[in-house]
């Protein structure tokens, strides 16, 4: 029988994403030797610094927190090697500098919210739901010079429902994601991973960087298309588009909660058809009948107490 090695793991994250998979390294006895997370951030309305999501849960752990500005710094680099891990394991992190990720024996591994080599990148799960997919998943591989290239351990599937929001699906991947990494964690200890290395593709699908600009609804596209969008962004970082009322400005609205209705009409794209109980916008191929909505300075609210205190003009339009 061939004797375990014996791991040493710094793990490294920041969002409540990487949170499950540190609580399951813990649940299953690894020893975790240090917590390599963002430093804390202004927040809210009186930006008091916060701590990240991996922070506060290591916080209650009492595990060694470490919390770089700079993964280059030489202070930084001797701190880390001080620990001694010999397996570094990161999830929802950013991206390391090769001295970081060489440094230890068994090297450094990733969990990625995607069935590589698709969906590279910064927003997967958004992507994956936004591009209609009906499957994604998680993998883990070894850490190279580029973003989410390298050799390929393990992966796992999920199936996208047709009303799946990317908060669904985050949670989902967050718990497929946690198993998957200690699957990886027993090859590792046992020395008997096998890799797969990426294809090399120009087909591929990319997670691109979610921005303003990719978030806003365009109402004249198909119906398929904006509602895929508005639950790939629900609830974060949410889909957004102007609300012309017909008063003196526009007003920046953000949607979460939507239904769609294919249904043949004229009514012109973005065109809000308001009754006592329902929202509903015309777009190519039917409507979005909108349950939940935020309005500017207010918070989320579902539609049927907004449509009792707000005056939507008959020629009220998303744009």
């Amino acid at each position: 029988m061939t004797k375990k090695r014996d791991l040493r793991i710094v793990f490294m994250g920041t969002p409540d994403f990487a949170v499950a998979t540190l609580k399951a390294l813990l649940n299953n006895g690894y020893n975790v030797v240090g917590i390599i997370t963002a430093p804390d951030r202004p927040a809210g309305r009186g930006q008091k610094l916060r701590a990240s999501a991996v922070k506060q849960f290591a916080l209650k752990h009492n595990l060694n927190i470490l919390q770089p500005k700079n993964l280059k710094a030489e202070t930084f680099i001797e701190e880390l090697s001080s620990l001694n891990a010999n397996l570094q394991i990161i999830v929802a992190f950013r991206m390391l500098p090769k001295v970081v990720w060489q440094m230890p024996k068994y090297g450094t591994f990733n969990l990625h919210a995607s069935l590589l080599p698709d969906y590279r990148g910064a927003a997967p799960i958004h992507w994956a739901i936004i591009n209609d997919e009906t499957k994604t998943g998680v993998t883990t591989f070894f850490i190279d010079e580029k973003i989410d290239t390298g050799a390929i351990i393990l992966s796992n599937d999920a199936i996208i429902e047709k009303a799946t929001t990317v908060g669904e699906l985050h949670d989902d991947l967050m718990t497929i994601g946690s198993e998957l990494v200690i699957k990886t964690l027993k090859l590792i200890e046992s020395d008997s991973v096998s890799t797969t290395i990426q294809p090399q593709s120009k087909d591929l699908k990319t997670a691109y960087k979610l921005n303003r600009d990719n978030c806003k609804i365009d109402w004249s596209q198909s119906i398929d298309t904006i509602y895929n969008k508005i639950r790939g962004l629900n609830p974060f970082p949410t889909a957004w588009c102007y609300l012309d009322n017909k008063d003196d400005e526009l007003l920046m609205v953000k949607l979460y909660a939507i239904e769609k209705h294919i249904y043949s009409h004229k009514h012109p794209n973005g065109l809000i058809i308001a009754s006592k109980d329902q929202l509903r916008v015309a777009c190519e191929g039917g409507y979005i009948n909108i349950k939940e909505i935020q309005l500017p300075g207010k918070r989320k609210m579902d539609v049927k107490p907004l449509l009792n205190g707000f005056q939507f003009s008959e020629l009220a339009k998303l744009l």
